[in-house]
């Protein structure tokens, strides 16, 4: 039984309902339906939701993910316009895309449309910053720049997990390979975010040499929340964290160097987003 703190109250509100009905009509995924997101009437009754590109069939299968695994559809090269035309028409002041991973599209991964989606969006709706949550693109370097080339305002990428369980929880990523897209991104002078799940097999000190270590990336953001079992065929949630334990991880992520630490039990990778990337800003003009 979930504890007191992870009951999620559902409220269909007027602008959940005009969000939802805004996806259906432009024929758009979110990861908020697909991943069985705990936030989605909180952040669809703000009006925010996480576009998926790419399709909703992914080609890998993670433990902890409730997205479709299968053979994928082929690529929608105007899928870049309609989501540039939806995040016009929600008026969004900072949007969240991201995307099943394409590992059938070689020495591709849909890097394409990635790219294609945010010289969209900037031209329609110059004023919106984007982040991007994506892949790992098998690390392929010509198509993860292709994407650092557009020039996302926040990229994002995350490790999921401590790393002595990455190969439990990501049977088909591999560690090395996320933490080397993240070290590039930084490289490139990108504001970079990543993020992971608690409640897998980890333990407290395990999580915060890997925040560590994330750090000395130079990584500027990191989230963290609780793993939730989407489905009885999904791996087991090993323990609840409570609130306090996700207060000291903020706290001690805000020493080791992160600009923006987002903790909690409800936490996901667009949690937030919009608040983030304000909050940014504010400490980029302070300095």
């Amino acid at each position: 039984m979930r504890p007191d703190w992870l009951k999620i109250k559902l409220d269909t509100s007027p602008d959940f309902m005009r969000t939802r009905h805004l996806m259906r009509s432009q024929g758009l995924n979110t990861v908020c339906e697909e991943a069985r997101c705990p936030n989605i009437y909180e952040c669809w009754g703000r009006q925010i939701a996480t576009i998926m590109i790419l399709g909703d069939v992914c080609t890998r299968s993670c433990g902890f993910c409730s997205v479709k695994t299968g053979k994928p559809l082929g690529v929608d090269i105007d899928e870049p316009r309609r989501t540039a035309e939806a995040v016009k028409t929600m008026q969004l002041r900072h949007v969240v895309i991201t995307s099943v991973d394409r590992d059938d599209l070689k020495e591709e991964y849909g890097s394409a449309i990635w790219a294609n989606t945010i010289v969209a969006i900037r031209e329609l709706i110059p004023e919106c910053t984007i982040e991007v949550l994506t892949p790992d693109f098998r690390n392929y370097v010509p198509a993860y720049e292709k994407v650092f080339m557009a020039k996302p305002d926040i990229f994002s990428h995350n490790i999921e997990c401590v790393q002595r369980i990455s190969k439990k929880v990501r049977p088909q990523s591999d560690w090395k390979r996320s933490i080397s897209l993240l070290k590039t991104s930084v490289e490139w002078g990108l504001i970079t975010k990543t993020g992971m799940m608690v409640g897998l097999g980890e333990n407290d000190s395990e999580v915060q040499k890997t925040m560590e270590g994330i750090a000395d990336l130079g990584v500027t953001i990191f989230n963290i929340g609780q793993y939730l079992q989407p489905t009885i065929n999904h791996l087991p949630v090993q323990r609840f964290v409570h609130p306090d334990i996700f207060k000291m991880y903020r706290e001690e992520g805000l020493k080791m160097g992160f600009k923006v630490v987002e903790s909690g039990p409800l936490v996901r990778s667009s949690y937030h987003a919009d608040e983030q990337a304000r909050q940014l800003s504010q400490l980029n003009m302070k300095n």
